[in-house]
C-alpha cells in the first residue's frame, strides 16, 4: 500500500455491550481510501456490529469512529442522516423488498431522497445494473431471480448513489462455489471503477484471499490482527490459523470469540 494514501475510516477504543454481553472490546482499526478491508472471525464475534457501527445505526458504549474525517459516533439527525449517505450496503440475504420490481428495487434510494425524474432513475438503473452483468429485468420481482441474481440486483442498488464506501456482509454467503466467485469478481470490478473504500465480513476465506487488500482478524471482541491475504495465510498465530483451517480442536476454540 502507497504510505501517503488517506485513512478512509478510523475506529479507536470501540466498545459494546448487549444485555452486559461484551461484544466490542476495545476495538481499534484504520481503513485506507480506496482499498478493500476484509474482516474476518468466528460467528458472533461482533463483524456485522462493527459494520453497523460504520454506519452510524449502532452507537458505541465508549470510543470513537472516524468516516472521512467526519466522526461518525458524535452526529446525530439530519447531519447523520447526510453522513449515511456515503455509504452502499449489499446486506447478508440481498433484503430486496419482494413487492417491487428490480428497477423500483435498485432505483429506491433515487426515488426517495433524490428530485431526479423518472427518466433519470430509469437510465441510472439500466446502468447500474449493466455494470452488475444484468439487463432487460427490471420488471421483474425478486421472486423471479436466481440467488445470484439477488445478490446482483442488491449489489446494483448498493451503489446507485454513487457512495464513496461499500460495506459488504457475507456477501458469499447462500451461493454455490461458482456463482461466489461471481460476485467476488463483481466487487473487485467495482472496487476499480468506482474507486470506492471497501469493507467486507466473511467466513468464507476464499473470497477474503481474492478481494483483500488487506485483512483483518476480529477475536475477542478486538482486531488482533491486519496483514496482506498472504501475511495472514502465512501468519503463524494460533488463532489466525485454527480459524482460517477450519479447526474446532484445541483450547482457542473453547474460549471462542465474543
Amino acid at each position: 500500500m502507497n504510505q501517503e494514501v488517506k485513512t478512509a475510516i478510523r475506529a479507536r477504543g470501540v466498545f459494546k455491550s448487549f444485555r452486559d454481553k461484551g461484544v466490542l472490546k476495545g476495538l481499534d482499526l484504520d481503513i485506507l481510501e480506496a482499498e478493500t478491508m476484509v474482516i474476518i472471525g468466528r460467528s458472533g464475534c461482533g463483524k456485522s456490529v462493527f459494520l453497523k457501527h460504520i454506519m452510524g445505526l449502532i452507537k458505541p458504549d465508549a470510543g470513537e469512529i472516524w468516516v472521512d474525517g467526519q466522526e461518525i459516533t458524535a452526529i446525530k439527525g439530519r447531519e447523520l442522516n447526510d453522513a449515511r449517505r456515503k455509504f452502499g450496503m449489499v446486506f447478508q440475504g440481498a433484503a430486496l423488498f419482494d413487492s417491487m420490481t428490480v428497477g423500483q428495487n435498485v432505483g429506491f434510494y433515487l426515488n426517495e431522497y433524490t428530485d431526479l425524474s423518472e427518466t433519470e432513475v430509469r437510465g441510472i438503473v439500466e446502468d447500474k445494473l449493466r455494470l452488475v452483468g444484468l439487463e432487460n429485468i427490471q420488471d421483474l420481482k425478486p421472486a423471479e431471480l436466481s440467488g445470484g441474481m439477488k445478490k446482483r440486483v442488491s449489489l446494483a442498488r448498493a451503489i446507485a448513489h454513487d457512495p464513496k464506501v461499500m460495506l459488504y456482509d457475507e456477501p458469499t454467503t447462500g451461493l454455490d462455489p461458482i456463482m461466489a466467485d461471481v460476485i467476488n469478481e463483481l466487487i473487485i470490478k467495482l472496487d476499480e471503477q468506482l474507486n470506492v473504500t471497501s469493507i467486507a465480513v466473511t467466513h468464507d476465506m476464499v473470497s477474503a484471499y481474492k478481494i483483500a487488500d488487506r485483512i483483518a482478524m476480529m477475536y475477542g471482541g478486538k482486531i488482533v490482527a491486519v496483514g496482506t491475504p498472504a501475511e495472514i495465510r502465512e501468519s503463524q498465530d494460533p488463532v489466525i490459523q485454527q480459524f482460517i483451517n477450519g479447526r474446532a480442536e484445541g483450547p482457542i476454540d473453547v474460549i471462542g470469540g465474543a
